[in-house]
């Protein structure tokens, strides 16, 4: 039998090849999940004789993570805004650069006392569990136009008791509003088909390229919302939409084509790139 130290040098040695941004941090990440323990207890029991069903168990799981699943999607949970969030292959898996996104809205949303809101494109529903779970006024409007999204965001919105606030319609953008909201965020796919060509195995092979392809210059769907959203915003309006680094431009022209009296700002993410369109109608 191994220990704990052991083990945790044989899956980072393992993972450094196929998994070379974060071998160690998946290593712990997927025992932890093994032995039903947190990061931070798992470095209590580094001593410890893991039984041979634990350990055929925690190999099993390094396998999946060397042939490049995601380890979001073998451990089924994924952090995002300091909440746990349940996913699989179903939806994408939150990132941390839209972690911004959130910010922004939330920002917005109380400087201005808007709590009427709508996400275009839920995935998941952690931009819109964590608007609600940190705004607990609002009440907001969540659409997808996948069933097997709305299925993932539905479990999300009863693990953090927002769904009588956050309201899951199936649609396509903003279509199945049942009225106008004072701000719209925007969390669609944006990436250009020359962009997917790079992308790594852990996405192209696993995740779903609908909530990822936007398209040949990746703005289709960000031009389709942008038309759209209009006539779901009640005058002033706010439109926080999330964006590729290399988009800003491409976006500016899109939002004052449809609003001819736009202000448009941008944010950047912790990364220092661009992400975030504010765009005032």
């Amino acid at each position: 039998m191994a220990d704990t130290r052991e083990l945790l040098h044989w899956a980072t040695d393992a993972l450094r090849k196929e998994a070379p941004d974060s071998p160690q941090l998946d290593a712990e990440i997927l025992l932890a999940h093994s032995l039903g323990l947190s990061r931070t207890q798992l470095y209590t029991q580094l001593d410890k004789q893991l039984d041979p069903a634990a350990e055929k168990t925690f190999r099993a799981l390094v396998a999946r993570r060397l042939k490049h699943e995601p380890v979001a999607y073998i451990t089924g949970q994924k952090e995002f805004y300091g909440l746990e969030f349940r996913v699989d292959r179903r939806v994408l898996i939150p990132r941390p650069e839209t972690e911004t996104l959130v910010q922004v809205a939330l920002t917005i949303a109380r400087q201005q006392s808007v709590f009427r809101l709508a996400e275009a494109g839920v995935g998941s529903g952690a931009v819109a569990v964590a608007i609600a779970v940190n705004l607990p006024q609002a009440q907001i409007f969540a659409v997808d136009s996948s069933p097997d999204a709305l299925a993932v965001a539905e479990d999300n919105c009863l693990l953090h008791g927002v769904l009588d606030r956050v309201h899951l319609l199936q649609g396509d953008l903003l279509d199945p509003l049942p009225e106008p909201v004072g701000l719209v965020v925007g969390n669609l796919p944006y990436v250009s088909h020359e962009e997917l060509k790079g992308l790594p195995p852990d996405i192209v092979a696993y995740e779903p390229l609908v909530a990822i392809d936007g398209g040949e210059d990746g703005l289709q769907h960000l031009g389709r919302f942008l038309a759209q959203a209009g006539s779901h915003l009640r005058p002033p309006g706010i439109i926080c939409l999330e964006i590729g680094a290399t988009q800003a431009s491409a976006v500016n022209e899109l939002a004052r084509q449809q609003f001819s009296a736009a202000t448009v700002a941008l944010v950047k993410d912790l990364a220092g790139l661009d992400r975030v369109a504010i765009i005032a109608t």
